[in-house]
């Protein structure tokens, strides 16, 4: 894993350019820690910094191969996991490779098949490869976004990176925000709409998306997205092969040179991916798999189930470790460190985003990045799977909008009035729930509740799920840690989107087919344990930190937030009692969660010296 970053401009010398190059180069660090590259001619500047994982004693880039006196460039942030098959394609095809990494394998693949070698890929990824020749740039991110890639076309440039802060270094691309951007921090989130850079200037090349970059403009193009079929295998079937395509995408996303290990939360999700990683090594003799959790100090006190969380993990974890036999490494946060924490994760998404769901991911990466540089992680399964509760909901079926966002209208009374009439909030969300509905593939002769499931399915997919990929990629890459996700295998994707509700849901339960697919692979217990998501802090004195840190903010007039919302209101928030969650921010987002995101916002707006208009 890497990050890349570069830009195009027609009209000037950018080998004068040089140190601007480095500069935007520079702030994708933590992504890379092991290397730094830049290559530069009059039109095209690239620049990359490396975290080796695959061949780390070659493989550094912007590599260069050439294709008789046609030189081609990449810059390549990601894994391809099918890349032995890809090169034993290529070598049969009469090319020659001079390292083991799957960098070249990309860059000979594009060399060979141009934009249809990503038809060929497997894996996460986001690339630019620059045709010296021909003057064009090609850029691609892989089909579900777990690898990140925004763009700017400011001033007649091109300009692109792994990060918006990457962009930002550049002088001719200001931080600044508009009403769109507002309302996709205040109202869609944490769910930002597919495409939306948030910054004025600053657009995210959408998954499943590829563009050319040439004299005559941009040109995006989708070369993948979910198609609706008929799904024909009985329910047997369909957990056969789920279990089929689960177990090969673990076994090929464990390939590396470097140390991997599994984040275990004793859930099914993390549990299964760490029995399969287990039942690989030891059948390849790679010894015992390192597993890692996360809690908080004093959460065996303060715990208190709900629908979102029915129960705590560490009976859980420790039930797995001790099942598999894995070397069991757990973390723990106080208080202190998590409120800390807000303000690393700002610096990391160049935005503020899930609070300290983000701030402790980040001081969870960290701790493992001690240990291990790549690490294995269940995101998407309950997107994919239908695992949420808002998948058995009537509300939030029937609901005219994000099941997530069933709260928007509560949401909309924090900003200031002057900010509401001028962003609208309660159009904006509306306008993008009907964009994204209409985007949804149907089949012919569906039934009103299968059209209503593949919608939610859809949404989730679509919408959620880069959420959390985002916030994934975001933390880990700031230390340096690489997080592959095997859930997003497109493969995957593509048969479980089809599989009708009925036999997602088989034996009455959420997730059935998956738990169906892991009969045999987990203990009966696991196999059954309800959903729990990844887990926060339920400790008062984080409450009391961030209500006072937050009252500070609201005291001090020169505080950057305060034309931004509505004081009054969330003064009577901070007085209100906090012992159940607050409906702020929906489902997903507590009095002291919402009390950390407004601080989030206006840490990234000072830091940031984000322009609003």
């Amino acid at each position: 894993m890497c990050g890349i970053t570069g830009w195009i401009d027609w009209t000037s010398d950018l080998t004068m350019q040089s140190a601007t190059l480095e500069q935007m180069t520079e702030t994708l660090a933590p992504r890379g820690p092991d290397a730094s590259g830049t290559w530069i001619t009059t039109h095209c500047a690239l620049g990359h910094r490396r975290l080796s994982v695959i061949d780390p004693e070659h493989g550094a880039q912007p590599m260069v191969r050439m294709r008789g006196e046609q030189p081609y460039i990449i810059v390549y942030n990601g894994e391809l996991y099918n890349a032995p098959e890809l090169r034993r394609e290529l070598e049969s095809r009469g090319t020659r490779f001079t390292t083991s990494c799957d960098t070249e394998v990309l860059l000979q693949a594009y060399m060979e098949w141009g934009m249809d070698c990503l038809d060929r890929l497997n894996g996460i990824f986001a690339f630019a490869v620059w045709d010296n020749v021909r003057e064009q740039l090609f850029l691609a991110r892989d089909r579900l976004g777990v690898k990140p890639l925004f763009y700017s076309t400011v001033g007649g440039k091109f300009l692109f990176g792994s990060e918006p802060k990457a962009l930002l270094a550049h002088p001719d691309c200001p931080p600044e925000i508009g009403a769109e951007g507002l309302a996709e921090l205040f109202v869609i989130g944490p769910a930002r709409t597919p495409g939306q850079g948030v910054y004025k200037q600053i657009a995210e090349l959408r998954p499943g998306r590829c563009m050319m970059v040439d004299r005559n403009g941009a040109r995006v193009r989708t070369y993948w997205q979910l198609e609706s079929r008929p799904h024909p295998d009985d329910v047997e079937q369909t957990a056969k092969r789920v279990g089929e395509l689960l177990a090969d995408t673990v076994e090929r996303q464990l390939v590396s040179d470097v140390p991997v290990c599994t984040l275990l939360s004793g859930g099914l999700d993390s549990s299964a991916l760490t029995t399969l990683a287990v039942r690989y090594y030891s059948r390849t003799g790679q010894g015992a798999v390192h597993t890692y959790s996360v809690d908080y100090a004093d959460n065996d006190k303060h715990f208190r189930s709900n629908a979102f969380q029915p129960n705590a993990d560490a009976v859980w974890i420790k039930r797995m470790h001790q099942h598999l036999g894995t070397v069991h490494h757990p973390v723990e946060f106080d208080t202190p460190e998590l409120v800390d924490s807000l303000s690393a994760a700002v610096a990391a998404r160049d935005l503020p985003g899930m609070a300290d769901i983000d701030g402790s991911l980040y001081l969870f990466c960290r701790e493992i990045k001690k240990g291990a540089t790549v690490a294995v992680s269940g995101e998407a399964a309950d997107e994919l799977f239908g695992g949420y509760p808002w998948f058995h909901r009537e509300e939030a079926l029937n609901a005219d909008t994000f099941p997530w966002a069933l709260a928007s209208p509560m949401r909309a009374e924090l900003l200031s009035p002057d900010l509401a009439s001028w962003v609208k909030p309660l159009d904006y969300i509306g306008d993008r729930y009907t964009d994204a509905v209409k985007e949804v593939p149907h089949l012919d002769g569906e039934t009103p509740q299968q059209r209503r499931m593949r919608i939610m399915s859809y949404l989730n997919i679509t919408r959620f799920m880069p959420t959390l990929l985002d916030r994934k990629d975001r933390m880990s890459m700031a230390v340096g840690l690489e997080v592959r996700v095997p859930f997003c295998d497109h493969r995957l994707v593509e048969y479980v989107w089809n599989i009708p509700w009925a036999i997602k849901t088989a034996g009455d339960r959420e997730k059935g087919i998956l738990r169906k697919a892991l009969r045999g692979v987990l203990p009966s217990d696991v196999l059954t344990r309800k959903k729990s998501p990844y887990p926060k802090t339920h400790n008062p004195n984080y409450l009391g930190a961030v209500r006072g840190r937050l009252q500070e903010v609201l005291d001090n007039p020169a505080s950057p937030l305060l034309p931004l919302v509505n004081v009054a209101k969330i003064r009577e928030l901070l007085q209100a009692d906090q012992s159940s969650p607050l409906p702020w921010f929906g489902q997903l987002m507590s009095g002291p969660q919402l009390f950390a995101y407004l601080l989030q916002m206006n840490e990234w707006l000072g830091t940031h010296r984000v322009y609003v208009r």
